[in-house]
């Protein structure tokens, strides 16, 4: 699901999802620098182009595995060897030798150190083996598609994909996780919807999946989007299903990911027109709470101090209950939050730790997610609903959110299936730890458990019981 947090601030990395940089050269730094950029257990490939100017360099940086491409380096220096690089806006900047054609350094970003060495032979994306990834030619339809989200003015582009032959069918439309993802849901090599929506379309089921606002070809600004901004663009692809003949519109619903759950609820819960959801991992705990629970196992699983665990955890949960306080307009928030870290965590934080922590607490986004309790919309759903997690799933805990999704169903009368599947991760692959820094070394995008269990809830659902 992508959401995130920190120990003695590595997680802030991941989680963050902050960027990074570098570069190099001897005699003439001039040119193409590549190097890799090793952060818990994920490698990220970084390249640097340096330009020599009449009055000194300048450089732009490419995050080649993020795909952020061409950013602005504010200050690039060579002197005696050493170069010098900073972007203050991403808290980073990195400082090496050349010497023997290779510039060794380290490069540091919000109070955070780690080694990099750069040089001029291109580093190649490691290839990767995903035995799921359907081929074309596909044996169905797949047809790129557009639609409008009126309210926002912002066109979403995605895939349709419909069975072979003339027939309305059932159809879903998948809802990513946190984060700008594609119509793939594509991630460290994975294609998990694409997987998904080859799968579902074999079985009859029509499914529409589209790069979120802002991302790939859709417009729009996702980082200035809120859940409930993503609330309406599924809205839009919900209206836009229903004006496809080939789609049977008693037999519409969603399928969401990770926050892409919490998504699915909210439509459902006041759109008649969404007659089942399946929630992959979707979120029951209120986000402060489940954004907590995720940090404690991600940091006991890889291996940290239990008393630096409960510390990291006291530090977050000091600073999202004061986000939980709606009364603060945005600018008291960043001030209460900045006086909460000076005050109790000066000598554990550094400047630059702190700048970015706040920074990253208080988008849009993370402020909404943090006060987002998913139990609230669950209670108003009024549909069929499955609800499934891996049992080794550190981003959703499985006993904790299902045991939550299952007492508050049980107070509602829709019908609902709910399935924990052991030895799966976030993901839904098959692994022997379900770290997020271990899902882009498995093969296996999506169980074929899980594939078939979402392909023949829906397949024998009896529509006709909709509430």
């Amino acid at each position: 699901m992508r959401m995130i947090k920190k120990t003695p601030l590595l997680l802030i990395l991941i989680f963050l999802n902050l960027s990074i940089l570098i570069f190099g050269n001897e005699n003439d730094v001039t040119g193409k620098w590549y190097g890799v950029l090793k952060i818990q257990g994920t490698k990220l490939r970084l390249s640097f182009n340096i330009k020599k100017t009449e009055t000194g360099y300048t450089s732009t940086m490419d995050s080649l595995d993020q795909g952020a491409l061409g950013i602005l380096v504010k200050s690039t220096s060579f002197e005696n060897s050493i170069l010098k690089i900073l972007i203050p806006k991403l808290g980073v900047n990195f400082e090496g030798k050349l010497k023997n054609g290779k510039i060794n350094g380290t490069f540091k970003q919000n109070g955070f150190s780690f080694p990099l060495i750069l040089s001029k032979k291109e580093i190649k994306k490691a290839k990767v083996n995903r035995p799921q990834e359907p081929k074309k030619p596909y044996p169905y339809i797949s047809e790129e598609v557009e639609f409008e989200n009126k309210e926002d003015k912002i066109i979403l582009a995605g895939t349709l994909t419909l069975p072979n032959k003339k027939d309305k069918f059932p159809a879903v439309i998948l809802i990513s996780g946190s984060g700008p993802q594609n119509r793939n849901e594509e991630l460290l090599g994975h294609k998990p919807f694409l997987v998904l929506a080859d799968y579902l379309t074999k079985k009859g089921i029509a499914v529409l999946r589209f790069d979120d606002r802002g991302t790939a070809k859709s417009t729009g600004n996702f980082k200035k989007a809120t859940t409930f901004d993503f609330v309406k663009d599924v809205e839009s692809a919900v209206k836009y299903l229903q004006t496809r003949d080939e789609i049977d519109k008693s037999k519409i619903g969603l399928i969401g990911h990770s926050e892409g759950g919490i998504i699915a609820l909210i439509v459902s819960s006041k759109n008649k027109s969404v007659h089942f959801i399946v929630l992959m991992a979707g979120p029951a705990l209120r986000g402060d709470k489940l954004l907590l629970l995720q940090k404690k196992k991600i940091e006991s699983e890889m291996g940290i101090n239990a008393k630096a665990v409960q510390y990291n955890s006291q530090i977050f949960a000091g600073a999202y209950k004061i986000i939980i306080d709606e009364k603060l307009k945005k600018g008291e928030l960043k001030k209460r939050l900045s006086d909460y870290f000076t005050k109790k965590y000066e000598t554990v934080l550094s400047k630059e730790q702190k700048n970015a922590i706040i920074k990253q607490l208080t988008t849009p986004w993370m402020t909404t997610f943090i006060r987002l309790n998913p139990a609230v919309y669950l209670k108003k759903v009024n549909c069929t609903v499955l609800a499934i997690n891996g049992d080794r799933d550190l981003q959703v805990p499985s006993k904790e959110n299902l045991k939550v999704m299952k007492n508050t169903l049980d107070k509602t009368k829709i019908k609902f299936s709910i399935k924990e599947f052991k030895g799966l991760n976030h993901l839904f692959q098959e692994c022997k730890t379900g770290l997020p820094s271990k899902y882009g070394q498995i093969e296996e995008t999506i169980s074929p458990k899980v594939l078939n269990e979402i392909s023949n809830w829906i397949l024998n659902l009896k529509f006709s019981s909709k509430l």
